[in-house]
């Protein structure tokens, strides 16, 4: 794993660095390599005219979030943020100066994407340093329209596919993903003096502030937490078209995000939500059965039909998704 500070200050406010479009778009594609995620962001499936797009915007989202989560100090994360910010408006002015920047620049202008999602991105990290506590999920998920939609917008661009429909599908998609990733690190976030869980929530299900400060795994946390995943699997079911509307293969790695986000909630309860005792991940085999399982529903909906629903993935009424899931986990 890469240490952000080096990187920070090879090509930090101080640094007078410049790289080339080249080079720009090589250093965009080691980050992209270098970083664990749930699952990868550019894959052998990832049409290869894209990669260097899809490197460039993950270059970006990675920057933003260790600006936020990684130089230790609020305040000097907050001026970190506001100097990328600048270095945002100046790739968009023409005048790109950090080496995403340079490997971004090009992107924007091939597929015609505004600044809005970027500067988004940037406003959920901001306010990261702020708020370390939600009062309630309505709080929570207006936050995951700006930590989160906008990476699926971005997605949406590079496909060719940002329709208002697709993007109600995606931002679905994606707050779901962000859920699932509260919920698989509700024990990592709290080390870093942050509570993704509404208060409103712990309070309804009987676990106070003194449990979850000491990691208590009870029979409210699991309750809660069951709660909360139910939660992100009605969301996911919600935007699970969206694969069936994206241009080529990016409907398979579109389908592979969901399903991997399931496979995380699904982990969850595995373990009898105590997220505590061990992070839930999905190991390289599960992996490769999402793939194939992605690959094959693709298959299945190329010859049925665009919009034919994976059986696998049980589409929900979104006025049944505002109205939270069932009570009888309480």
């Amino acid at each position: 794993m890469p240490c952000f500070a080096d990187d920070l200050r090879r090509f930090g406010p101080e640094s007078a660095a410049r790289v080339t479009r080249e080079e720009a778009r090589a250093y965009c594609a080691g980050l992209t390599a270098a970083h664990y995620e749930n699952f990868s962001v550019v894959t052998h499936l990832t049409p290869p005219h894209l990669i260097p797009a899809f490197q460039a915007v993950y270059a970006f989202c990675r920057w933003s979030d260790d600006l936020g989560d990684e130089v230790g100090d609020r305040s000097r994360a907050t001026e970190l943020l506001s100097w990328w910010r600048g270095e945002l408006r100046a790739m968009f002015e023409g005048e790109p100066a950090h080496p995403v920047m340079v490997a971004l620049r090009g992107v924007v202008e091939e597929f015609s994407i505004p600044i809005d999602p970027f500067e988004a991105l940037i406003s959920a990290f901001e306010q990261d340093q702020v708020v370390t506590d939600y009062d309630s999920y309505e709080q929570l998920l207006d936050y995951c329209t700006r930590s989160a939609d906008p990476v699926g917008r971005l997605v949406l661009y590079l496909g060719r596919a940002h329709t208002p429909e697709n993007r109600a599908l995606s931002d679905a998609t994606c707050t779901a993903l962000q859920l699932a990733n509260f919920w698989q690190d509700v024990s990592r976030d709290l080390d870093l003096d942050r509570v993704y869980l509404p208060r409103e929530d712990r309070e309804r299900f009987g676990y106070p502030d003194e449990h979850l400060r000491a990691k208590r795994f009870t029979p409210g946390f699991a309750r809660l937490l069951a709660f909360e995943v139910d939660r992100a699997r009605a969301l996911f079911r919600v935007g699970a078209p969206l694969a069936g509307r994206m241009p080529g293969r990016l409907a398979i790695d579109v389908e592979l995000f969901t399903r991997g986000g399931l496979a995380i909630l699904d982990r969850i309860e595995a373990q009898g939500f105590d997220v505590f005792r061990r992070r839930p991940t999905v190991g390289k085999a599960a992996k490769l059965g999402l793939l194939f399982r992605s690959i094959l529903a693709r298959s299945l909906r190329s010859g049925a039909g665009r919009d034919r629903p994976d059986p696998g993935i049980r589409r929900k009424d979104p006025a049944a998704v505002a109205a939270g899931p069932a009570e009888g986990r309480r």
